[in-house]
């Protein structure tokens, strides 16, 4: 069979996948998109109850917004139905460390906006269907990954479908294939803990305010999504121990509401429904390296990272928007996209930045885990002083969002 030729494959098309697609529509590149699933949109649900909210959201910053913004695709986000939070607060449950961040120190609208995935992926896919230059191969999966004798990446789809390319993307999520057919080097650890994840209505208004309180089990995030009908709607991330998740997702929906209305401590009046509840477990990993000659990898097939500040999705729109402008300067400089000097840049950029925001969530996890009095009483007196500091409680809030110092 003949191979078909590209300039750039990326495999997976999530959100990472796709918007690393569109990040190079348009530039004369040959762009071709693998993804096991059927690219086919689907009718997003309109009805606002505790029952229709996608399970799984993110907590995307402004930074990110912007990114998708420059990809014509977050007018259908924010189009379909997302919430702005203006507030966020933090407190220990084992002490009276506390920290208020609001938009309004920095004087920005939002610092940032909870939306569910199947939103943002919608709103990419619909970008993707019009975009000429962009061929989709779906549902389609890689077989095999291989290094040519003249340095061009050969991948074979489960169809028989050939492909060449100068450059080969993996942006298929922490389970990558392309990681794992070209032998990537990884460091990861299991956490021991899963996150449950569900949508609950409260008593009262979330106050457009992203709450998270850490346990010694585990971190609580309640994140706010749209009022409607007097519908008071947050979605969780209930990060715990092991041997804690199977109980509480045996529990039918009025004990599951009481567990969780104590851990929040009774806040908003309570929970009083619980959608379908899920887990997943929790695991750091890490590439030793993000590039080799002719592959790339970005987003979870790079590095996956806790939830508890809700960064992951924010990490993986930065790499595919540094390695999308490198590879369109290496297009302008006439160089290949799959060339090492170009993709070193890429990993230059991304490498440290994502292990910098990695120790420090594993940092903090490990710090509200521990039961020690001492330390206790010096992290609750951490939290006072930072946020009595201002100055560097803005520098904080910047860092997150993502604009700047």
């Amino acid at each position: 069979m003949n191979a078909q030729h590209y300039d750039v494959v990326i495999v997976g098309a999530g959100i990472a996948g796709s918007a690393m697609a569109l990040a190079l529509s348009g530039s004369g590149y040959r762009i071709a998109l693998i993804e096991p699933q059927p690219l086919a949109r689907r009718d997003l649900p309109v009805d606002a109850g505790v029952h229709n909210f996608d399970a799984r959201v993110s907590a995307l910053t402004p930074h990110s917004a912007r990114f998708l913004e420059s990809l014509d695709a977050w007018a259908g986000v924010v189009g379909y139905r997302s919430c702005a939070y203006r507030h966020m607060t933090v407190w220990d449950a084992e002490g009276t460390g506390r920290i208020e961040f609001d938009a309004a120190e920095l004087d920005v609208p939002a610092l940032g906006h909870i939306v569910e995935n199947r939103a943002i992926v919608d709103a990419l896919l619909a970008k993707l269907h019009e975009a000429p230059d962009i061929h989709c191969l779906s549902p389609e999966r890689v077989e095999a990954c291989e290094r040519l004798d003249d340095g061009r990446m050969s991948v074979r789809l489960e169809s028989g479908a050939e492909l060449e390319a100068e450059l080969v993307v993996g942006a298929d999520g922490a389970m990558s294939r392309i990681r794992e057919l070209m032998a990537y080097t990884t460091r990861e650890w299991d956490y021991g803990h899963r996150a449950i994840v569900a949508t609950v209505a409260l008593a009262e208004s979330h106050q457009d305010t992203a709450w998270q309180r850490f346990l010694p089990t585990g971190p609580l995030a309640l994140l706010p999504l749209p009022d409607r009908d007097d519908q008071h709607l947050c979605s969780i991330v209930w990060s715990l121990e092991e041997d804690l998740v199977d109980p509480l997702l045996a529990l039918d929906d009025d004990a599951f509401c009481q567990e969780l209305s104590a851990a929040f401590e009774q806040q908003l009046g309570g929970i009083t429904a619980v959608s379908a509840r899920f887990a997943f477990p929790l695991r750091q990993r890490h590439a030793v390296d993000y590039v080799q000659p002719g592959v790339a990898l970005v987003a979870d097939a790079a590095h996956t990272i806790h939830p508890l500040a809700g960064q992951g999705i924010n990490l993986g729109l930065l790499d595919v928007e540094a390695l999308a402008k490198e590879l369109l300067r290496a297009r302008a400089a006439g160089l290949s996209p799959g060339a090492q000097v170009v993709l070193a840049r890429y990993q230059r950029q991304r490498k440290g930045e994502n292990l910098l925001m990695m120790s420090a969530m594993d940092g903090f996890k490990r710090l509200f885990g521990e039961r020690a009095l001492p330390v206790r009483w010096l992290r609750n007196a951490g939290m006072r002083s930072v946020g009595a500091m201002a100055p560097l409680k803005r520098r904080l809030m910047r860092h997150a969002m993502g604009i700047g110092p």
